[in-house]
């Protein structure tokens, strides 16, 4: 090779991975704030000293292989002397080529929430083509600390997760996400473990207006039920709320559209199989969730999504979503023809400003004949059900570490819900299912990937205090 061209091949190497850098740190959206701006330059000069570094490494490698290529070319006395120059040759430059493939192919993934995914379930929306493995776990100690009842304290395994995608074409993409609860799936019992599809689907990008999503799908209400992973939200546990009124992880069935009909004004809508009533509890509708197992389809539902993030404001999103079907499933106890129809509307805020994060969420549901549906499962259900709370955090580290790029955020939540807030005349209500939840924490990230947490959660009930716990967290994303 001409000596010129040695010289020349790692700087142009480094050049061509810094200018195809550019176009996706262009294409991100714009740090809300200065705190975050200084972030990401800190983490772009780390990540421009590491390639100016491996190709300091590749020049002199090229030298050292120049080197050996010049003292093969000489006569050499002995035949041993030639060949040990022969496999150091072959060596330095394999070890060249793997530098350049880094240089050129970072192995560092970006991670960022696209189409209402988390930032890992959003990896095969970012590959160039082919298969994408992605994933998150948690696992969270509980100590019980008063009104402990027959609680008794434990660690669980929440979730391991495998986030499997599979991009055909520019427009054909496959996500999967497949999810092992509490460690294992033995010894009879479903509390002790289970595997579940949590979704599979299949998107066809269209037009940016309008595209088809079609299979098992998340459904796209609140915070938490599309975008749950432990990187994404304050907490041990996910918020109550978004457990009970709203049932994340709920997924259905169906197929429908999502799109940006504007800047900042993004949807999703869906048509899919409905709920099964005969499955309602006092808690409310989340045992009525089909998950896509042999799923009943007598009934249908619409569910739909619209969230703005205003160009003007940045770090706020503000939206709103709803779902409304029937859930009688032509259940012969209830009457083949008996319509139950269910429904459930949302809001939610969300503001990021410097360090401070604010949540809010408000959600209100309603089951029709409610009377007749109470008597067919045996406990009351609630013809009215509402929940909502508020959330605050704010990042300490920049006012501990200024130069440092992790994350420790105290937080703050209330939460207030009633599954049972109306119930059909004659039905009777204990007051066990209108909760209020007190809870305080904190947050800590090393990296974005891996998250730290602890809290408290004080629970009460208009029948009287529930357990009080405290809670140690661990949680990835990969």
């Amino acid at each position: 090779m001409n000596p010129a061209v040695q010289r020349f091949l790692p700087r142009t190497t480094l050049a061509c991975a810094l200018a195809c850098s550019l176009p996706a740190v262009a294409a991100q959206a714009p740090p809300a704030t200065l705190e975050e701006m200084w972030k990401i330059v800190q983490q772009q000069q780390k990540e421009i000293e590491g390639l100016k570094a491996k190709a300091a490494q590749a020049d002199a490698l090229q030298e050292e292989v120049k080197s050996l290529r010049q003292a093969q070319s000489a006569p050499a006395p002995e035949k041993s002397k030639a060949t040990d120059a022969d496999r150091k040759t072959q060596i330095l430059a394999t070890e060249v080529e793997k530098l350049k493939s880094q240089l050129v192919i970072p192995d560092k993934r970006e991670y960022k929430s696209l189409y209402g995914f988390g930032p890992a379930a959003s990896g095969v929306y970012r590959v160039n083509s082919g298969l994408s493995i992605g994933g998150y776990g948690e696992a969270i100690y509980t100590n019980y600390t008063s009104h402990k009842g027959e609680q008794r304290d434990q660690f669980d395994l929440v979730r391991a997760v495998l986030y499997a995608g599979y991009k055909f074409n520019d427009w054909i993409i496959l996500n999967n996400e497949i999810e092992f609860e509490h460690a294992t799936t033995g010894e009879g019992s479903e509390s002790k473990g289970e595997v579940s599809v949590e979704f599979s689907q299949l998107d066809f990008f269209l037009h940016p207006k309008a595209n088809v999503r079609a299979g098992l799908m998340l459904m796209p209400m609140g915070f938490i039920n599309e975008m749950h992973e432990p990187t994404t939200f304050h907490g041990t546990h996910r918020p109550d709320v978004e457990r009970y009124i709203i049932p994340a992880t709920w997924r259905e069935m169906g197929a429908g559209l999502f799109g940006e009909i504007l800047p900042g004004l993004q949807y999703r809508m869906y048509a899919v199989n409905g709920l099964n009533a005969r499955d309602f509890t006092s808690a409310g509708i989340r045992d009525g969730r089909q998950g896509g197992s042999k799923a009943l389809a007598e009934n249908f539902a619409f569910t739909g999504r619209l969230d703005y993030i205003p160009p003007f404001a940045p770090g706020v999103l503000v939206g709103g979503s709803a779902y409304v079907g029937d859930a009688g499933q032509a259940d012969p106890v209830l009457g083949r023809h008996t319509s139950i129809k269910t429904q459930l509307y949302e809001g939610h805020l969300q503001w990021h400003y410097k360090g401070l994060e604010f949540r809010a969420l408000g959600a209100w549901g309603h089951v029709g004949d409610a009377g007749l549906l109470s008597a067919a499962n045996g406990e009351p259900i609630g013809k009215e059900n509402f929940g909502w709370y508020t959330e605050a955090a704010y990042d300490l580290m920049p006012l501990i570490w200024s130069d440092s790029s992790q994350y420790l955020a105290p937080f703050i939540r209330y939460e207030r819900y009633d599954s049972l807030a109306k119930l059909p005349a004659g039905v009777l209500d204990d007051g066990s299912f209108d909760r209020r939840i007190y809870q305080a924490g904190l947050s800590y990230k090393p990296i974005p990937n891996v998250v730290i947490k602890a809290d408290y959660r004080n629970i009460s009930s208009a029948a009287g205090q529930n357990p009080h716990e405290f809670n140690l967290g661990l949680g990835f994303i990969y």
